[in-house]
């Protein structure tokens, strides 16, 4: 199939964009990257008044440390953050996830605003911003916000973006350098989206988990923290006996959904597997 008509407009400043997106709110769709949003046009699953090309905006390339910020701009392809030192060093747990999220040529076009503002529910990244405390900025043509990762994703592809405003960077936390992480997920084949990952930060003092943040994805509407788990892990001796046991409160709590790829309850298992090893690669990491 072929889009829809629709117009076409290519400012080359973010104030142009921002004027656009005033004019046109919701019948107006930003294009990036383009992997998710010229497919869904294609099949007329979206149909645009107004496509904003912003690719030739150049204050939205950032990639930087400000101020023991990571932050990423809104033209940074999935490739430059997935092979940039800059994000190791700052973030290590968004490198250990970039080797499951889609494949090369996609990762070559495509961002991670954009992958983060379509909010696919089983996409890896929205895990890994809420679990790094990553804060999304917007703005429109009066005003700039920000919202925090966790409160960011609302449903399968719904954030608390307004139709009027542009996710113009994500700001990242420098995390410290005793924290460990971990990420895992299990998905058909290798790029594909996952059927369940987890992600995980933690850090241990005198033995004990002083802080440690989960989150999972691709078994509900949105990624999501598990704080139940957390709560076990709190205060806790790391190892394979705590680790279970925040498993079991995880899995407890998580209402997975059901599709042709898996059912609710092996979601579930999977939840609770990956994340014992998830866990466990954070713990490892702490000790190193």
């Amino acid at each position: 199939m072929k889009p829809a008509p629709f117009q076409y407009e290519r400012p080359k400043t973010i104030e142009g964009v921002l004027a656009v997106l005033n004019q046109y709110g919701e019948d107006s769709k930003i294009l990036a990257g383009g992997q998710s949003l010229i497919a869904m046009m294609n099949t007329r699953a979206l149909q645009p008044r107004v496509v904003i090309d912003i690719n030739r905006v150049p204050a939205l390339d950032t990639l930087a440390v400000e101020d023991d910020t990571l932050v990423i701009g809104a033209l940074v392809r999935h490739s430059e953050v997935a092979g940039s030192p800059i994000v190791r060093e700052a973030n290590p747990l968004i490198a250990e996830a970039y080797p499951h999220l889609a494949h090369r040529p996609i990762r070559n076009r495509g961002t991670l605003v954009g992958n983060l503002a379509h909010a696919d529910p089983a996409s890896e990244m929205p895990a890994v911003m809420v679990v790094g405390e990553a804060v999304m900025t917007l703005r429109n043509h009066d005003n700039l916000r920000t919202v925090h990762a966790e409160d960011f994703f609302l449903g399968p592809f719904e954030t608390a973006a307004r139709p009027d405003e542009l996710l113009t960077e994500i700001r990242i936390p420098v995390a410290p350098q005793e924290q460990g992480w971990g990420f895992r997920e299990f998905s058909p084949r290798k790029g594909d989206f996952a059927l369940a990952s987890v992600a995980t930060v933690m850090s241990v003092v005198d033995g004990k988990i002083a802080s440690v943040r989960l989150a999972c994805a691709g078994i509900g509407p949105c990624a999501c923290r598990l704080a139940d788990a957390e709560g076990i892990l709190a205060g806790a001796t790391p190892g394979e006996e705590a680790f279970a046991a925040a498993a079991a409160a995880a899995v407890a709590t998580i209402d997975p959904q059901e599709d042709f790829h898996a059912d609710a309850a092996y979601r579930r298992d999977l939840v609770g597997t990956l994340m014992r090893r998830a866990l466990a690669d954070a713990h490892g990491r702490c000790a190193a």
